[in-house]
């Protein structure tokens, strides 16, 4: 057996619980810096760039997030739920998502020009360009941290994933203050993405690209239903900023586009962190023909508890936002509207996560055809009235769409117990009152109320954290002492 499978015996030291909770720990630690790197590159473009420079390079990225998902689709599902040798389906995966992605790439190269024009954002071919050469490398780092996510060794990603984001973070800041302008970000993550795979071969993740026609059938046959899925869902993350670029112009991204990458960062930094560690947990249920709503039900509620409390906190500090600059003060009323949609969107990943788990691959991409056509149709009649009509799509949108998929979950036997998360939505709205009534008695204090001071958004941001830790504590205690509980080597899953 090779080294990337051989390091880290998933059952090593504990029970699954105990494994999926050390995973989650990694994982959250190389989120925060390979995401978190994310934000502060937001943060220091703010200052170097345009409204209408941000906007460019953001539609040029989001438009190679869809050609990521394009060339992976499958990947991580594919190897974490196969019985056949995981290298030997890695190596067709790796063939096959590499083959895509430089196909891709020589599209993008080639079509430059039209691509930019139909996203309204002409200017951005060059930017288009740059990031496009990036995706073959992504493809292979994608195949690499499958096979680390099959057996729960989050720890490995950190210098593949953490530590090509944090040199990505170094090239765009610098090239940014050097008056490199869109190109910094863009540059920057081409280099991120070229040491990715370099690095998943330096921690031990050796891939040999090959091809074995029973998995590429496997392959096939997953990717079939939730592969388009899962384009789905990255359209649903980045068919806004083409809307808003055709219909606004590159400036309205540009705030559009603030606004949302700090609503996006917790989402990133706790819900897809958890995500990743559940599909693997419940893949592993699965296998033992055991059920997995206690462990849905957990992974729930962690979402909204540690993803509420950014949430609420960015939305009520939202005015802040001129900290960065004066120029940005529109971009307030956006991101309080894209804090509601972030937490659901993340509540939504979540259950959907155990959709793809139990075997309803169909009904995971009705799911997200249903919200992707809610999405468009809200952005086709709203984004004409500005960007926070825009966001006030994306939240209908997937407030509409989690019933259902509560419904389907329910009728698959995988619905997560309702009493529980029930309590911890409560608590959110309770800490939500208690946030508002702390704004409103410390709105007369002038040395806290200025919007544009830095020290008045760290006092406040700290004191809303304490309040919200005070408030989940006292409304989550069952969710505290089964957290507790993973810890223990008596845990047996």
């Amino acid at each position: 057996m090779s080294e990337s499978t051989a390091a880290e015996p998933a059952e090593q030291g504990g029970g699954l619980g105990l494994t999926a909770t050390r995973g989650s720990l990694w994982l959250g630690l190389v989120n925060l810096l390979s995401k978190g790197s994310q934000v502060v590159v937001t943060v220091v473009l703010a200052g170097f760039l345009t409204e209408a420079e941000l906007g460019l390079v953001t539609v040029a990225v989001s438009l190679v997030a869809v050609g990521q998902v394009v060339q992976s689709m499958g990947v991580f599902d594919v190897v974490s739920r196969t019985r056949r040798d995981p290298e030997v389906v890695a190596g067709t995966l790796m063939t096959i998502s590499v083959g895509i992605g430089a196909l891709l790439a020589l599209v993008a190269v080639l079509a430059r020009d039209p691509i930019a024009a139909a996203l309204g954002a002409p200017a951005a071919a060059p930017l288009v360009v740059i990031a496009a050469i990036s995706l073959p490398f992504t493809a292979a780092g994608g195949v690499q941290m499958g096979l680390m996510h099959r057996e729960l060794q989050f720890r490995r990603r950190m210098l593949p994933d953490a530590g090509s984001a944090l040199v990505a973070t170094v090239v765009t800041i610098v090239l940014a203050a050097l008056g490199a302008g869109a190109e910094s970000l863009a540059i920057g993550l081409l280099i991120g993405a070229v040491l990715m795979p370099v690095l998943g071969v330096v921690v031990g993740v050796r891939v040999r690209p090959g091809w074995n026609r029973g998995a590429a059938v496997e392959t096939l046959e997953w990717t079939r239903v939730v592969g388009p899925g899962a384009v789905v869902a990255v359209l649903l993350v980045n068919v806004d900023y083409a809307t808003v670029s055709r219909t606004l112009g590159p400036a309205a991204v540009g705030v559009y586009s603030l606004a949302f990458r700090i609503a996006w960062a917790p989402y990133l930094m706790i819900a897809l962190v958890l995500g990743a560690v559940s599909f693997p947990v419940y893949a592993r249920l699965r296998r033992e023909g055991r059920d997995l709503r206690d462990a849905a039900t957990r992974f729930l509620r962690a979402v909204l508890v540690l993803a509420g409390g950014p949430y609420l906190i960015a939305a009520l500090v939202a005015d802040r936002v001129v900290v960065l600059d004066a120029r940005w003060a529109p971009a307030s009323a956006v991101l309080v509207v894209l804090c509601g949609y972030g937490l659901g969107f993340a509540v939504q990943f979540m259950l959907q996560e155990v959709v793809r788990a139990v075997d309803r691959p169909g009904a995971y991409l009705v799911l997200q055809i249903a919200h992707l056509a809610l999405l468009l149709a809200g952005l086709v009649v709203l984004t004409r009235y500005g960007v926070v009509a825009a966001a006030f799509a994306q939240l209908v949108a997937v407030a509409v769409v989690i019933p259902p998929t509560l419904w389907v979950l329910h009728r698959s036997g995988g619905l997560p117990h309702i009493v529980p998360v029930a309590r911890s939505v409560a608590g959110i709205v309770v800490a939500g009152a208690v946030g508002l009534g702390v704004e409103w008695g410390l709105s007369p204090v002038d040395a806290l109320s200025d919007p544009a001071s830095v020290p008045g958004l760290v006092v406040h941001a700290l004191l809303l954290l304490a309040l919200y830790g005070a408030v989940m504590l006292l409304t989550n205690r069952d969710l505290v002492a089964d957290l507790r509980s993973l810890r223990s080597p008596e845990d047996a899953g």
